[in-house]
């Protein structure tokens, strides 16, 4: 799927509040899935399908934060506005500590809102690009043998060659060897270009 393929879900239990964004949503050609609850969200929900989430705190059954930490416990990272009234800030603070890229006063604004959409909509994107890169990071890294891959960690940790021939006690040569073999198997031009590979792989995903 693609950043083409976006869905702003809208999770609220309010039928009139359901509607109204759905139409605004709509009004600016932005997908959008509606649901009532929590629990009716997660029965649909797609981890691989790209969006936001927009999502009220206050709901029968699993409340808007209990489905916030259920995501985050899963792994998602679909980033999520919370929609919240006045009585709601405490709450609504604490939901973006945990994560929430925004929350918005009800009764909303429009504009606000539509530009705090396409701002969630685009770290979604720039997110999944990240973890598709790292993904390809991951497939090539997955091809070195052990040698190969403790080679790599001391070349990327600025060991030289012949430092590294010394500590592992071999040849010049043979490092020499195994290091092309790493750089072509990562489909890297230089060391530099290599480290800045691992870094990303071990990096945490984009934050907000």
């Amino acid at each position: 799927m693609t950043s083409d393929d976006a869905v702003v879900f809208v999770v609220d239990d309010d039928q009139a509040m359901r509607k109204s964004l759905a139409r605004l949503l709509d009004s600016v050609g932005l997908a959008v899935r509606t649901y009532d609850s929590a629990e009716a969200f997660l029965a649909d929900y797609d981890p691989e399908r790209p969006g936001c989430l927009i999502l009220d705190i206050r709901m029968p059954g699993l409340s808007g934060l209990d489905l916030q930490e259920r995501l985050a416990a899963g792994g998602a990272r679909l980033p999520i506005i919370i929609m919240s009234a006045h009585g709601d800030i405490d709450k609504a603070v604490r939901a973006m500590k945990c994560g929430a890229v925004d929350f918005i006063k009800k009764p909303y604004k429009g504009r606000v809102l539509l530009e705090r959409v396409r701002e969630a909509l685009a770290i979604d994107a720039r997110r999944r690009r990240a973890a598709a890169a790292r993904a390809i990071v991951a497939a090539r890294a997955a091809r070195l043998t052990p040698r190969e891959r403790q080679i790599a960690a001391l070349l990327v940790a600025g060991k030289s060659a012949k430092q590294i021939a010394f500590e592992l006690g071999l040849s010049r040569k043979t490092v020499d060897v195994h290091r092309g073999h790493v750089l072509t198997k990562m489909m890297a031009d230089s060391v530099v270009e290599l480290a800045r590979m691992f870094s990303n792989l071990s990096s945490e995903p984009d934050s907000p």
